[in-house]
This record gives structure tokens, C-alpha cells and sequence, in this order.
């Protein structure tokens, strides 16, 4: 039965005002100065909150050609800005060896100002997260994409962080699980309810509850990788499939894809009514943007367009 039937007397205008608050707080995320469309249009909003993930991985710091700048080797966090074709792909390697990758406040207050920093960076396309502690993946709110790139170990607050981010993708030989229940204790960093959302819920408790260690093959047999890869010599083959799926993402509209998350991430939280009018108010912020009358133009013209994120 259609959710108009079997709403009561004044439950329709609450029903439309629950809407607009929710297309009200997404286009709150957009950005300064965004509106919603039609008769949802209202004042105009403050600065952009964003919400996504974290997380990293990959054995040793990989090929040096294209980072712009190398960090000291006793630096918890590098952060790296490639160059040349990948500009606009960041790279966050978590690099605590000593602590295998478990987080100190120090790294805390690292990753806070690193992401901080990113999300204000509008030359910032697609964000890879990586550890260069060989065979360990432990450790965001960003706006553009991010990719998790597992290449050894993602237990617990590991795993937790690597769901956070969009895309995951794993060695073979990676492990992976939620392990607390061992310990006596539950994920308490997003794992109870990431999980669920990502396999499904019965399938979720069944590996919450067993702490069971999943391998890359497993992951992907049960949807909590998107790819997995034989491990290479140098034991970065997930950090490598990471990056060329951001490079898949560098030629996009910067203001689109930063949308297009937005919009999915908030319409997968409510019903696909009021999804529905969330996607109506994101695919709203396009229309007007620079890089839409490029897209059109770059079309007509036949050749690649270049985009600036306005």
C-alpha cells in the first residue's frame, strides 16, 4: 500500500515537514550559501558539515615518483599530495610501527587536523588511506571519496575504520574481523552498525559474535570488500588497486562527486521517499555550477573536459 493511503489527518504535513528538514540539512552540507529547490527553498545555510570514513593500509612507502614532498621518518601521519597524473589524489599513510598502528593521541589530533585540512581543500579528488607498517591496517569525515586499501591486518578499531570509508579493497591475504567480543567488550567505533549496513544484518552478528577472522577471499565473498588482489613482492597490491580506482575518479566533476556521496550516504539513512527529495535537492547544487556548462560544452566539442570544482 502506497504511504499516502495510510497516512491520517495531518500526518501528510508532518510527513512534508520531516522532509524538508531532512533536504534542509542536506543541502546544509553542500556548502556556504546552498538552497534547496522548489517550495523546499529556504534561508540561506551555514558552512558545510560533512560526514565519512577512515582507514588505511599497504607494505612500505611504494614508488616515490609523484609525491610533491617527503615527511621524516618518525612522523605518526604522512600525508602525501601526488603529482603529475594523479594530482588531486591524497594519500593518508598511518606510520606507528612501534605501536602497530594503534592509535596515541598524538595520531588522534594528527588525523583530526590532516582531515580537517582536506576537507577545505577543493583540489582534493579522492583520498586513499594506507598503512606503511608492513602487514599491519589499523588506524574521517571527508567529502570526496575514500578508499581503504587493506594490505595486512584489520582487526577490530582497524576494520572499523576501513568501514568507514567508502570503498575497500583487500590483498588475498589480508585478515579482517571484528574481534571484541573476545575481549569481552562489542565494537564501540562504529562496527555494530557499519557491519550490518555493508553485509547485512543476520550475516553481521553471525561474525560479531563469532570474532571470526575473515581473509581477502572471504571478505569479498560476503560484500565487505569491493576487490581483492593477489599479493604482490612488494605487498602493496591493495594500495595499488586503491590508486587506480582514484585515478578512475580524477576525470569526474569534483562538485558532482562530492554530491553524489552526499546524497547517497543521507538517503541510505532514511526512507526512499524522503531519499527521493534528498537526491532532488543534491542533483539542485549542480545545475548551476561551472563545471556543468563545461561538461555540456566539453560534449558538443568532443573533447575531455576540464573541470574546477566551481
Amino acid at each position: 500500500m502506497a504511504a499516502a493511503v495510510a497516512l491520517g489527518p495531518g500526518a501528510s504535513g508532518r510527513l512534508q515537514a520531516g522532509v524538508a528538514r531532512l533536504v534542509a540539512v542536506c543541502s546544509a552540507r553542500l556548502g556556504p550559501g546552498s538552497r534547496p529547490p522548489g517550495s523546499l527553498a529556504g534561508r540561506q545555510v551555514g558552512p558545510a558539515v560533512w560526514a565519512q570514513g577512515w582507514a588505511p593500509a599497504a607494505r612500505g612507502p611504494g614508488p616515490r615518483r609523484g609525491y610533491s614532498s617527503e615527511v621524516k621518518a618518525e612522523d605518526e601521519l604522512r600525508v602525501r599530495h601526488l603529482e603529475e597524473e594523479n594530482r588531486g589524489i591524497v594519500v593518508l599513510g598511518i606510520n606507528r610501527a612501534y605501536g602497530k598502528n594503534s592509535f596515541s593521541k598524538n595520531l588522534i589530533k594528527m588525523l583530526s587536523k590532516a582531515v580537517d585540512a582536506l576537507k577545505s581543500d577543493k583540489k582534493v579528488r579522492t583520498v586513499i588511506i594506507r598503512s606503511e607498517v608492513p602487514g599491519i591496517f589499523c588506524a574521517a569525515n571527508l567529502p570526496v571519496p575514500t578508499i581503504a586499501a587493506i594490505d595486512g591486518l584489520a582487526l577490530g578499531g582497524g576494520l572499523e575504520l576501513a568501514l568507514a570509508c567508502d570503498i575497500r579493497v583487500a590483498a588475498s591475504s589480508a585478515k579482517m574481523g571484528l574481534v571484541e567480543t573476545k575481549l569481552a567488550i562489542i565494537p564501540g567505533g562504529g562496527g555494530t552498525q557499519r557491519l550490518p549496513r555493508a553485509i547485512g544484518v543476520s550475516l553481521a552478528k553471525e561474525l560479531i559474535f563469532s570474532a571470526r577472522v575473515l581473509d581477502g577471499q572471504e571478505a569479498k565473498a560476503v560484500g565487505l570488500i569491493s576487490h581483492v588482489l593477489e599479493q604482490n613482492q612488494e605487498g602493496d597490491a591493495a594500495y595499488r588497486k586503491a590508486l587506480d580506482l582514484a585515478r578512475e575518479f580524477l576525470p569526474q566533476g569534483p562538485v558532482a562527486m562530492r554530491v553524489a556521496k552526499l546524497a547517497i550516504n543521507q538517503g541510505m539513512e532514511v526512507d526512499l521517499v524522503t531519499g527521493l527529495a534528498i537526491e532532488e535537492a543534491c542533483y539542485a547544487q549542480t545545475i548551476p555550477t561551472k563545471d556543468r556548462l563545461e561538461g555540456l560544452l566539453a560534449f558538443k566539442e568532443k573533447r575531455p573536459p576540464r573541470y574546477k570544482g566551481e
